[in-house]
């Protein structure tokens, strides 16, 4: 649209408004003014000519095919248009804001339109939406266009006044019931006043005495706002209130009905009367407004109360209490009804009473009139209840509410309300029984032709009689038009079905039947360990797909491993379940011979070995024996590790690991005879005593043969020490339970177990070996933690109990005692949530410890407990003390840089340092940098300046030493040197490595899997040169043990490599085999399987020749050289026996081979499968010589049979085929389909010539002998379809189309 814009200046704003100029659409004109009288005839391509033949193809004109757009004739019309248009304003407005240099603020830019200016107008823009330009002039004064809708101009205009030019203030007094006046609803009337007069006005709260109003802004905008604000005060002081008391029951009266009186008063006097609501129960009206209009409404209310108190009478009626609702109406229509009609207001009594008794108030003659109105109005409503069953409800209201819908159009003002077997209705009585026979008439209907079943089913099944995505349950609605509905309530499981009676029948049948089905199968659970579920379900499911696909109608459920169960379900009919289950349990069995489980007893104290340092250890053995190692927690007193995997590389994990604990102590196996008689005493209840022994013993393997053996030897395995140990204590127990054997128990609170038991079972061991009897304290295991259990002789038992009751005794006794502690070493005791101190009291029968608090600088710890528990509490904190004082500080000198390695992933490396050696590391800030004397790298702080004095390197090599170098240890000294020389060792080294270019692809790995799993299990960065340097050395960087590690394996994958080459140069040894192309395809085989099993009996690779290959007859034989000769001669016997079969060459015509060879080749294949020959037909380079030959190949006998049965199906499809077809088929043309089945020499040019069109543009262009293809960017060739828009000026281009039609 065009528009022309009409500029209007104001003072302060320019206003721009838009004319728009009416545009008439040109294809409009078109279609009334220029439409054609007939429609153009075209020419289609089946058409022909009158003067040409029936056989000529006929040619047809371009301007038929092609004819002209209509010219658009219509123009824009350009006068008169726009007076006959409305005037359209635009919501934008435009308002110039002038500035004096001497109400500017000043700003921190020296320079307009930066800074702090800048950024004001910015703020001012994004709050507001207002475009604002600023101009500065000669004279410091600023000029600002603002662009915006009108509220976007005001707030901006007095943003930009409180930015940028001086505020003054001034305070008006105005009394403070005036303020809410001022403020106006919800601050409204403020804000605009503000908007207005771009000042800020601040009004005191409710909380402040104050009666000053602040107003703020520019001069000319506070005496705008000062003039407002008394001009709003001004007109309060002109109003005025007042309070009259009139009974409530003359209030209708006053407010009339639909409140007409009470809008009258107002109108005639100007004053607003309040009048409490009818449900409020308040005597006094306020009258409010001007101080006249008060006193002429007050004085119209009291004549209007003295009246009526004078004229009106009363009448109480009784109505019953639901009829009530219909003499009030809606929202009290009824009643403001009755006193429009009659003058007589209705007093009802409460909702929450039960009085049925309602008050006529009004004039006597009235009255009459108006009860008549009151007993109509109560029963005007009639109710009545229909019995419906509560199943039909839903179809009574019809899909979507259509009988509801048609029930309200029929009788209005009917209320339906569905209770639980019947319906209610209510509204007028005449609407009432036209609405009652037209529900009972739909009930009816419903009782006689629906009904309902409910089937209990057990809710397993519903999943099934569903379907799957509700497939069963959907075709039983559709085909029955029944619903079926599931419904589980109050502990019962139902399947309601509702509908026309024969197909709820129906229905029936069919779900019952299902039901019935489902109860003949059978389900069976599966125990399956957990551990083997993977292994069934297979990579990608595909043993349990296999598994499935057998058994269809067989549902296997395996259960997740969140679930935690061994149990597989199997659901379908019994027969297949029990296959099913036969199979899964082979499979099973298949599964476990390759899943072997071997448990390995291994001391506790070696497992730390077997791990090795990183997990080193564990790893290497599973990676190389392909076996999973699961061994016990930290925590877990179990020495038993599991290994499992296929049997042989188990057997191998097992040696290996057998081997480290063999390595790192002296493990012997003895054999000990003991009566079987005794095993149950010496072993105890619940294995109490002879656990007890093996803990005693360092934990060594005591192995009692089976009850069925009746051996009587008893194996022990362990270290040799313990072993002999354990043995001695096994026999001397066997003794004693040829004496005696007897047993008593003694109660001990478990925080004084190990007080009894001793600092490493000292206290203990002295009573039993004063006593001679067997002490066993409960296990982590047992229920009931304090019993103590004695074994042994009857005098040993009793003395070992006195002894312990003694003890016991005193640990009850509590005391306390006194240890001096210099305060310095206190902090040590407190630290880490005070773990030392719970330790010490763990291991002193509970006792309390309570360290002075900090900064009363006391050297007094205080212990409470029983009085030996005191004393081990106190020797053990002198112990700690002593430590304490004899630990020192040394230093080691390493390079920052260095540092993150040396701690590795998480401390892990730093962590474990300081555990084997009972340290503390302390390590630098990374930040400090400032240089230390007398040290140098990888030296102490007490002799690391004298080996950089002694040391023969020069002085230019040796790197200065900061702080952020120096790593400080602490502890005893002779732990602290060896920490040191841990952490020294811990300094990684790089290594050059010469291996052969060739190998280090195979380093690599596919994305680098192999050298990074390298690196992780040797713990080393290894960097290997760029590819095209085809360098050997490769650079191996970590600590001194791991890079040797590495160079070891490296080693060793060097010499397998050399085998491996050494291997691949003798299996690629090549022979090649002449052999007459007619054979390739017999020894390749139906699918490639005579040669496959060719490659897999000799294992070599076979390979034809390629079409592109010179020579077609060379077969080429690539491995062992005994084994390429051996197929070399399979291949040649198989040729001979080929070379001995008759051949056969017949005719057959070429146009019936493909009959013969039948659909993708079944007919040719069946008589070759049938006669067990060769047929070949001729290959394209054969068709050129003899396109008719057919060579068979077999047996003589069988090619005779063969060469029959072709020549009879020959000669039958040149019978019914070949005579029908012309002799010289032509190829079939557009021009032949034009022009029909006519023959002759104008047939047959018009076959060539094809589809013709006479005067097309490049028909002209080829006569003018310009042969230029369209030109697309020529707008008459290809013109824009654009409406009503002028044509663009440009030069005309020479339009292969031809001139401009």
């Amino acid at each position: 649209m065009q528009a022309a814009a009409v500029m209007e200046e104001t003072n302060n704003a320019t206003t721009i408004e838009q004319q728009p100029i009416a545009l008439i659409n040109g294809q409009e004109q078109v279609s009334n003014e220029q439409q054609p009288s007939s429609p153009t005839s075209v020419a289609t391509p089946t058409s022909t000519t009158s003067g040409g033949t029936g056989n000529a193809t006929p040619a047809f004109s371009y301007d038929d095919l092609f004819p002209a757009l209509p010219a658009n004739t219509s123009a824009p019309s350009q006068s008169g248009a726009s007076s006959s248009l409305a005037r359209v304003t635009s919501s934008q407005k435009t308002q110039v804001l002038h500035v004096p240099c001497e109400e500017r603020k000043s700003t921190e830019s020296e320079k307009f339109g930066e800074g702090e200016s800048k950024r004001i107008c910015q703020q001012i823009t994004k709050e507001t939406g207002a475009q604002i330009e600023i101009v500065s002039g000669k004279n410091q004064s600023l000029t600002f266009l603002i662009k915006g809708k009108q509220s976007e101009l005001l707030d901006a205009r007095r943003k930009i006044l409180m930015g940028f030019s001086t505020q003054a203030s001034r305070q008006v007094t105005v009394p403070r019931e005036h303020y809410r006046v001022i403020l106006g609803k919800g601050g409204q009337r403020l804000r605009e006043l503000e908007r207005v007069t771009s000042t800020r006005i601040n009004i005191p709260s409710q909380g402040d005495e104050s009666e000053f109003i602040t107003i703020a802004g520019t001069k000319e905008g506070i005496a705008q706002a000062e003039q407002e604000i008394r001009q709003l005060s001004a007109e309060q002081y002109k109003k005025s209130s007042d309070r009259i008391t009139v009974p409530k029951i003359y209030h209708p009266f006053i407010v009339g009905p639909y409140s007409e009186n009470l809008n009258k008063l107002q109108e005639e006097t100007g004053a607003k009367i309040n009048v409490p609501p009818q449900q409020v129960q308040k005597d006094e009206i306020i009258i409010s407004g001007e101080k006249d209009a008060v006193a002429a409404a007050k004085a119209k209310v009291e004549a209007i109360y003295k009246d009526m108190e004078k004229k009106c009478s009363t009448v109480s009626v009784e109505v019953a209490k639901p009829q009530h609702r219909y003499v009030i109406g809606p929202k009290g229509s009824t009643i403001a009804e009755i006193l429009q009609l009659t003058g007589v207001s209705v007093e009802m009594p409460p909702n929450d009473s039960t009085l049925e008794t309602i008050t006529l108030r009004g004039p006597q003659v009235a009255l009459g009139n108006a009860l008549t109105v009151v007993y109509q109005k109560a029963n005007s409503v009639k109710s009545v209840e229909i019995n419906a069953p509560h199943w039909i409800h839903k179809y009574v209201i019809g899909r979507k509410g259509a009988n509801m819908k048609q029930l309200e159009e029929d009788c209005p003002n009917v209320n339906v309300n569905c209770l639980e077997d019947k319906i209610k209705l209510e509204g007028d009585p005449e609407n009432v029984d036209r609405a009652v026979s037209y529900l009972t008439e739909i009930i009816s209907n419903y009782e006689e032709n629906f009904t309902f079943e409910v089937m209990t089913v057990n809710p397993s099944y519903y999943k099934h009689i569903i379907g799957k995505a509700g497939a069963n349950v959907n075709r039983l609605k559709d085909e029955l038009k029944v619903n079926i509905n599931i419904e589980e309530r109050e502990g019962q499981n139902n399947i309601r079905i509702e509908g026309p009676k024969e197909g709820v029948r129906q229905a029936q049948l069919e779900l019952q039947e299902k039901i019935d089905k489902l109860e003949n199968e059978k389900s069976k659970d599966v125990i399956i360990d957990r551990r083997l579920h993977r292994s069934i379900i297979g990579a990608k499911g595909e043993k349990i797909r296999e598994v499935k696909d057998r058994y269809r109608q067989v549902t296997i459920t395996i259960p997740t491993p969140q679930e935690n169960t061994d149990i597989v379900k199997l659901r379908g009919p019994k027969e297949d379940v029990d296959k099913c289950h036969k199979d899964l349990l082979k499979l099973v069995k298949e599964i476990q011979e390759s899943s072997h489980i071997i448990e390995v007893p291994i001391f506790k104290q070696f497992h730390k070995f077997v791990i090795g340092k990183g997990g080193a250890n564990i790893k290497k053995i599973r990676d190389e024996t392909q076996t999973k190692i699961d061994l016990p927690a930290e925590g877990d007193t179990n020495e038993v590790i599991v290994i499992t995997g296929k049997k042989e590389n188990v057997l191998e994990a097992k040696e290996r690991i057998q081997k480290i604990q063999n390595e790192l102590s002296d493990i012997v196996t003895e054999e000990v005879q003991i009566p079987p008689k005794y095993y149950n005493s010496i072993i105890g209840t619940g294995g109490k005593l002879i656990s007890s022994i093996m803990e005693e013993c360092g934990g060594v393997s005591i192995k009692f043969p089976n009850s069925d053996s009746k051996s009587d030897k008893v194996t022990i395995r362990g270290p040799k020490d313990d072993v002999e140990k354990a043995k001695g204590q096994l026999l001397e127990l066997a003794n004693e339970r040829q004496l005696a054997s007897f047993t008593a128990e003694v109660r001990a609170k478990q925080q004084h177990h190990k007080f009894l038991i001793g600092k490493n079972g000292a206290s203990i061991r002295k009573i039993r070996d004063a006593t001679g009897a067997r002490i066993i304290f409960p296990s982590n295991e047992d229920t009931d933690k304090e019993v103590i259990t004695i074994i042994g002789k009857e005098d040993s038992v009793k003395k070992a109990r006195e002894q312990l009751e003694a003890i016991i005794k005193e640990c009850d006794e509590v005391t306390e005692g006194e240890v001096s502690v210099d305060p310095k070493h206190h902090k040590h005791f407190v630290a880490k949530r005070g773990f030392i101190l719970h330790r010490i009291s763990e291991e002193c029968g509970g006792v309390m410890i309570s360290f002075p608090r900090a900064g009363t600088n006391s050297d007094k710890v205080t212990i409470k407990g029983a009085k030996d528990c005191i004393e081990a509490a106190r020797q053990r904190i002198e112990e700690i003390v002593a430590d304490l004082e004899a630990q020192t500080t040394i230093e080691v000198v390493i390079p920052q840089r260095q540092h993150r390695t040396i701690m590795g992933a998480r401390g892990f490396k730093v962590q474990q340092v300081t555990s084997e050696f009972d340290v503390q590391i302390k390590f630098p800030d990374r930040d400090a940098t400032e240089p230390v004397e007398g040290l140098t790298n990888g030296g102490s702080g007490e002799n690391g300046g004298e080996e950089g004095q002694d040391g023969e390197q020069e002085s230019e090599s040796v790197e200065p030493v900061r702080q952020c170098d120096v790593i400080r240890i602490t502890g005893r000294i002779e732990k602290c040197e060896a920490a040191k020389q841990a952490l020294l060792d811990l300094i990684p080294i790089e290594e050059e490595l010469s291996v052969p270019f060739d190998l280090h692809r195979t380093i690599i790995g596919p994305r680098g899997a192999n050298v990074r799993q390298f690196m992780s299990k040797h713990d080393v960065h290894v960097e290997l040169p760029p590819s095209e340097l085809k360098s050997d050395v490769i650079k191996v960087s970590g600590t001194p043990a791991r890079v040797a590690e590495a160079r070891e394996a490296l080693e060793k994958m060097i010499e397998d490599y050399e085998a491996d080459r050494a291997d691949r140069e003798l299996r690629s040894f090549v022979l090649q085999l002449d052999v007459d192309t007619e054979y390739h395809s017999k020894l390749i085989g139906r699918h490639g399987a005579v040669i496959n099993k060719l490659r897999a009996d000799h294992d070599v690779n076979i390979s034809l020749p390629k079409r592109d290959d010179p020579n077609q007859r060379i077969i080429s034989i690539t491995g062992y050289q005994a084994k390429t000769e051996a197929a070399r001669d399979a291949i040649l016997e198989i040729v001979g026996d080929l070379q001995t079969l008759h051949r056969e060459v017949i005719e057959i015509d070429t146009r019936i081979h493909s009959h013969i060879i039948g659909h993708r080749g079944r007919t040719i294949r069946k008589v070759i499968e049938d006669y067990k020959v060769d047929i070949k037909f001729p290959s394209s380079d054969e068709a050129q010589s003899n396109p008719n030959a057919v060579t068979i190949i077999g047996k003589e006998e069988d090619v005779e049979n063969a060469k029959e049965v072709l020549l009879g199906m020959a000669e039958d499809y040149e019978r019914d085929y070949l005579e029908n077809l012309p002799s010289s088929p032509q190829p079939q043309t557009v021009g032949a389909f034009l022009s029909g089945s006519g023959s002759g020499s104008g047939a047959g040019g018009a076959s060539e010539n094809g589809f013709v069109i006479k005067d097309a543009p490049w028909e002209k262009q080829k006569q003018a002998k310009n042969l230029t293809a369209p030109n697309t960017q020529s707008q008459e060739d290809f013109p824009h379809f654009a409406a009503g828009g002028a044509p663009v000026a440009t030069t005309p281009i020479t339009s292969v189309w031809g001139p401009k039609n």
